[in-house]
């Protein structure tokens, strides 16, 4: 399998600065546009349709500035793996060839550059770039931490964004539409059932709530209110600690203070990340 080149450090390094003009491997080149199809891991599936009428525009006057990267196949065709919007853009510009990098991928690195490239460029809603994720950890057994080094964030932020998928088909479909923020779905994922969920989130949604306000209705749904209730009669003192313990271990950690003594809860979401608090804790 040919080396990893570009992978965690961002799309600039798939684009040689040398001056090589052939369409080899590396090279800078012109092909077809017809001969370069989708990529069919792309996770991103929406475009800004007045996004590509002006990228479009631009192209017709300027050309393509920055080349697509592709990876060559069977009868001519290649595979695109980076430049969607460009590549749909120039089609509607009537250009009939385009230039492109050439580099050799698998599967698995079709669909972490793309991932990469929209990730970097805040291309993808969050579901979107949930299901990514889900590809790459269940179709090519990634870790969580593994698949956080790859696209350059936290593996605390790659697991809540795979908790979104949990979420009912409404709440998903609102945090798509831009109707809710990615915490009001985290928070409404506190609810067990989806007709739970799209209940107050039609409440979110018609009395405009914020993160937190859907927080404590989601406890108060769920049965939590008495925890709540003890929880907002704790000491400052305690308080602090909790909020000491949550930044240091990265998860929810509840403080139980008694005067002999106490407990402390610490909650994880999976296993990646009962193998990270186990590292921090050991």
């Amino acid at each position: 399998m040919p080396p990893r080149s570009g992978l965690g450090k961002g799309l600039d390094a798939l684009i040689p600065t040398g001056q090589k003009t052939t369409g080899g491997e590396g090279g800078i080149g012109q092909i077809p546009v017809d001969a370069v199809q989708r990529n069919p891991r792309q996770p991103r599936e929406k475009f800004d349709i007045d996004e590509l009428e002006n990228l479009a525009a631009s192209i017709r006057e300027h050309g393509v500035i920055q080349p697509l990267v592709v990876s060559p196949g069977k009868n001519g065709v290649y595979t695109l793996i980076a430049g969607e919007r460009r590549l749909q853009a120039a089609r509607k510009a009537g250009l009939k060839t385009v230039p492109v990098v050439i580099r050799h991928a698998s599967d698995q690195q079709l669909l972490e550059l793309a991932l990469i490239e929209n990730v970097q460029r805040a291309d993808l809603n969050a579901i979107e770039e949930a299901e990514a994720y889900q590809h790459l950890a269940k179709e090519f057994k990634l870790s969580h931490e593994t698949i956080a080094t790859r696209v350059g964030k936290s593996r605390v932020a790659v697991t809540n964004t795979l908790r979104l998928l949990d979420a009912s088909a409404a709440v998903k479909q609102a945090l798509v539409d831009g109707r809710i923020t990615e915490g009001h779905a985290r928070a409404l994922l506190a609810l067990s059932t989806a007709k739970a969920q799209e209940m107050l989130l039609n409440q979110v949604v018609n009395l405009d709530l914020s993160v937190r306000q859907t927080e404590a209705l989601a406890r108060k749904y769920g049965g939590q209110k008495p925890a709540y209730k003890k929880r907002s009669s704790l000491s400052a003192d305690v308080t602090d600690v909790e909020r000491r313990l949550r930044s240091s271990l990265g998860t929810k950690v509840a403080l139980k203070h008694g005067k002999k003594g106490g407990t402390v809860t610490i909650y994880y979401y999976s296993d990646e990340e009962l193998d990270s608090l186990l590292e921090k804790l050991t």
